[in-house]
């Protein structure tokens, strides 16, 4: 497997760090304290702390000390984990839909196979329509060539092997090599892009989110009419994949 520490990987990490703190005293650490202990600038902490305060894994309390929030006790608990880390990810991924105006599809690399696990989508963010499945397709969606993106050679070859590279669309890769050949060439800081590869009239973006061993991505999708508005969504997304990794992390 193929990891490269993307920006939010970076944030993440510095995250956990910072919450490693703060689970360690229970009384509450000041922000003082937290710079000193986990050697993060104020300038890094101060952002990184705001964002875990607004996603409830820290609360300030009466002196401006930090203690533990209700999120980080749910996900830390072996009781009901999965539940709370579904809701907590669908609440981040409703919030990621509104702030970018797309569909928001959060999708993992599980037993050689691309799932999409969650979606966010509205009235205003529909949904792209699933016409091929998406199991079979990761050579045209944004999804699937992000995944692929980060398993090795090997593991590439082995999905392409088991998966025929039908035409979709009149943009479909179905040439292996040609495809092998962008997949190694894509950088892991920029977003992968599917401009009506997958779907006629819909394009889409997808950024990864690899906590641990576990291959996973962040993507959305906006009619073909909005594609104007894909690249500064999908840099949104990116910078608001942060707190979806904290969540697959702890």
């Amino acid at each position: 497997m193929r990891l490269e520490p993307t920006a939010p990987y970076h944030s993440a990490q510095d995250a956990l760090r910072a919450l490693e703190t703060v689970a360690r005293h229970p009384s509450g650490v000041t922000g003082a304290e937290l710079t000193r202990s986990t050697g993060l600038r104020s300038e890094r902490l101060t952002p990184l702390l705001r964002m875990l305060r607004r996603e409830g894994y820290v609360e300030q309390v009466a002196d401006g000390a930090y203690v533990a929030g209700a999120t980080l006790g749910r996900l830390a608990s072996a009781h009901g984990r999965d539940q709370a880390l579904r809701e907590k990810l669908q609440h981040t991924l409703d919030r990621l839909r509104d702030s970018v105006g797309a569909a928001v599809y959060l999708s993992r690399y599980i037993d050689g196979e691309v799932h999409v696990t969650q979606c966010a989508q509205g009235p205003s963010a529909p949904a792209v329509n699933e016409w091929v499945d998406f199991r079979h397709s990761a050579h045209a969606s944004a999804v699937g060539k992000s995944l692929l993106g980060q398993l090795d050679l090997n593991g590439r070859r082995d999905h392409l092997a088991r998966h025929k590279m039908a035409r979709l669309t009149s943009r479909t890769i179905t040439d292996e090599r040609l495809l092998l050949s962008r997949l190694a060439a894509q950088p892991p800081t920029v977003p992968v892009l599917d401009l009506q590869e997958y779907a006629v009239g819909t394009v889409c973006a997808a950024v990864p989110v690899t906590a641990g061993a576990s291959v996973g991505c962040l993507a959305l999708s906006l009619p073909v009419e909005h594609a104007h508005r894909l690249r500064r969504a999908a840099d949104t997304l990116n910078r608001g994949a942060a707190p979806v990794l904290l969540s697959l992390a702890i």
